[in-house]
């Protein structure tokens, strides 16, 4: 199951590329941050779907789009000046909080 985190943890990355990549491509006009969406996308669906071969679609879906948010949050307010206010922050904090709670107690996490 190890493996399976790893490769989620890299689609996470691979994905908040490609959202950050999407903000600077400006609707897909500039071809450079353009290249970095399809990589980016791309290779996050690519390791997705070899994820599967350890994790469960529903966890491994909840993980992959919670951390992806959050770490898209957290490069939105870093790279782009954009604000996070306090209910963003307990927002995104719940998500984390629900990622942890199925990670730590629920059976389904494992096939």
């Amino acid at each position: 199951m190890g493996k399976g985190y790893l490769l989620l943890f890299f689609a996470v990355l691979f994905e908040a590329v490609g959202t950050t990549s999407l903000q600077a491509s400006q609707q897909l006009s500039r071809f450079w941050p353009s290249v970095g969406v399809l990589v980016g996308f791309g290779t996050a669906l690519y390791l997705l779907m070899h994820v599967l071969k350890y994790l469960p679609l529903g966890i491994t879906y909840a993980v992959w789009s919670g951390m992806g948010i959050c770490l898209t949050a957290l490069i939105g307010w870093v790279v782009y000046q954009q604000k996070v206010d306090v209910p963003a922050l307990i927002g995104l904090a719940m998500i984390v909080s629900g990622i942890v709670v199925i990670n730590l107690f629920s059976t389904t996490a494992s096939h």
